[in-house]
Formats: C-alpha cells, sequence, structure tokens
C-alpha cells in the first residue's frame, strides 16, 4: 500500500515556521505542480498535481484546516483524491517556535478503507526546524497495530531579492514502511529555490533503483 502529507507536492520548499495571529483569520491556498511528492515517493505516479486548501488560526495559536489534492497509487487501490483534515498549536517565543498537531488523510473514493493519522511536533529556531511524526492509527486491518516514524531536518534561507533555498532530509521507519516499501527505514532529501510562488526542487531517496526527480511549481495564498 502506497498512500502518503500536509504539505504539498512542492512539500520541500514549504518549510513554514507558523507564528500566533493577532485576530482570527480565514487564509485558502491553490498549487499546480508537476508532480506530488510525500516524504521522496511520488503520489501520482510521476503525473501532475492540483492541491487546494483552506486554514484557519486564531491568537491563542491555535489553527486547523483541510487540504486535497488528485492521487494516483496505480493499481494499489482506486483512490484518485487525498483529502487531509489537521489541527494543531503553534508559538513563538522570540527566535525559537514550536508545533504540535494531529493531521488525518483520507482517501474517500478508495475501494477500502486506506485512511490514517499521525501525530506531529516540531521546534525550530530562525531557519533551522526539527520535526517529527508518528502514525497513531491505520484504519485497514494489516495495519491497525503496525507502527510508522518519521524524523525530518528543515533549513531555509533568503538568498537573493526574496528567492528562498530550502534544505530537507527525513528518515522513515517501522513496521508499516516494510510493508509499503519493502524497506524497514528509508532516506529522503532534497533542496528546492522558491520565489513569488514558483518553485523548482531536485529530490532523492536511498531506495533501491530510486532515481534523482525533478519538480517544478505554482502556488497561490490568499485571505478570505
Amino acid at each position: 500500500m502506497q498512500i502518503k502529507h500536509l504539505t504539498t507536492a512542492i512539500a520541500l520548499s514549504c518549510l513554514s515556521l507558523t507564528t500566533t495571529a493577532s485576530y482570527a483569520e480565514v487564509t485558502a491556498n491553490i498549487a499546480a505542480s508537476s508532480n506530488y511528492f510525500w516524504r521522496g515517493i511520488t503520489q501520482t505516479a510521476d503525473q501532475a498535481a492540483v492541491s487546494g486548501g483552506i486554514d484557519y488560526s486564531n491568537e491563542s495559536g491555535f489553527y486547523a484546516g483541510t487540504w486535497v489534492s488528485n492521487i494516483d497509487f496505480g493499481t494499489q487501490t482506486s483512490a484518485s483524491y487525498e483529502m487531509d483534515f489537521y489541527a494543531g498549536f503553534s508559538q513563538s517565543m522570540g527566535d525559537f517556535s514550536y508545533d504540535v498537531g494531529y493531521v488525518y488523510y483520507a482517501y474517500p473514493d478508495a475501494a477500502s478503507s486506506i485512511d490514517f493519522g499521525e501525530l506531529y511536533g516540531a521546534v525550530a529556531w530562525q531557519w533551522l526546524e526539527g520535526k517529527v511524526s508518528y502514525l497513531t492509527h491505520a484504519q485497514n486491518d494489516a495495519s491497525a497495530e503496525e507502527d510508522m516514524l518519521y524524523v525530518e531536518l528543515n533549513a531555509a534561507f533568503e538568498i537573493l531579492n526574496g528567492t528562498e533555498l530550502a534544505f530537507h532530509l527525513g528518515q522513515s521507519s517501522g513496521d508499516t514502511v516494510q510493508e509499503w516499501y519493502g524497506e524497514d527505514r528509508y532516506i529522503d532529501y532534497g533542496v528546492t529555490l522558491a520565489k513569488d510562488g514558483f518553485s523548482l526542487g531536485l529530490l532523492q531517496t536511498d531506495l533501491d533503483d530510486d532515481d534523482f526527480k525533478v519538480f517544478v511549481g505554482y502556488s497561490i495564498d490568499f485571505t478570505l
């Protein structure tokens, strides 16, 4: 079962260290990309993806939202789209920030339930972020008692006239990873350039016979 998350097809460029809003706010986003990757693995059979989401946040640091994208897992499942629901709490304290929350990955039109959920926690200092995500449950019986842990390190810098350079390194491990990919752990890594909504990225995993992958994308964020 090759299923996926919370970021988008241009997830590598999305190192966002959330700060506290001074009022309640509702925002939305729309994106298109040449591919949709989740932890280094394509979710669209190496085809294009269109995605969008809506987010709510308030001055307490609480946020919640939903995000949708087309997917293609080939013959593994009939699912044609993914719908994520998430909620959490984030705060900033000077150069430091933290973020804790829960994300539920839903595949409403799958022939059988492949939904799953994860708890996550992140700590950031200026341009550097560390994050841990852990599988809390899966609705299919085969994965109900299995585990999956994802640990990642992200860094992002402004290098020239608003251009952002972002680096990503992550490791997936656990029984569920073994079930999906035939390895008990694997590493994914990549680099992305982003400016004015446009992104260009390069990524790779250490899975056998996996090649470097390039993607381009464009996203728009706006306040409702």
